[in-house]
């Protein structure tokens, strides 16, 4: 006994292509399309995927949403972290400006002590130069006066070498 097979629908082959019979159907361009006679099978199998999604669904989304709230922890967490380790970042960079602060200082009062040093210094060469400018000028004044002195001392000794020089008397 063989059990009778629906006739499958119109435009849908059967079999291999090899056993194509004269009487089957073959899909053409004019033949409708294989999905009109399914629409009545997928509304079943729309409520099966439905209940396996739903399944599915029910399974996994707990845990899921559970994974979603832990990485929003997490990210909390992190953007916590990131904003405290900023702050400590900034700390750290204060703390390294406060050093070259003191750093800067320390070598401001070293510049300052040189200063003075260098100033003091100058007010030294200032005064030993103006007691040299003073012996220079004594010393030259004296020169001057030795000088006029000896030339003095050689107009008397010129006159006085004339007044002893003989003169010839006059005939009258």
């Amino acid at each position: 006994m063989s059990v009778p097979v629906p006739p499958p629908p119109d435009g849908v082959l059967t079999g291999t292509s090899d056993s194509l019979e004269a009487g089957e159907p073959t899909l053409g361009l004019r033949d409708a399309s294989p999905d009109e006679g399914l629409v009545e099978e997928f509304t079943a199998e729309d409520k099966a995927v439905e209940q396996l999604v739903g399944g599915l669904l029910s399974h996994y989304l707990p845990d899921l949403q559970r994974s979603k709230q832990a990485l929003q922890e997490l990210t909390q967490n992190q953007v916590v972290l990131l904003d405290t380790l900023e702050q400590e970042i900034s700390k750290f960079k204060e703390c390294h400006s406060m050093l070259d602060i003191n750093a800067l200082f320390t070598e401001a009062k070293h510049y300052h002590a040189k200063l003075v040093n260098i100033r003091k210094e100058m007010l030294l060469l200032h005064e030993k130069t103006s007691k040299l400018k003073k012996r220079a000028l004594k010393l030259q004044q004296k020169r001057q006066r030795e000088e006029l002195e000896r030339e003095q001392q050689r107009e008397k000794e010129f006159e006085r070498e004339r007044q002893l020089t003989a003169k010839p008397a006059k005939r009258t």
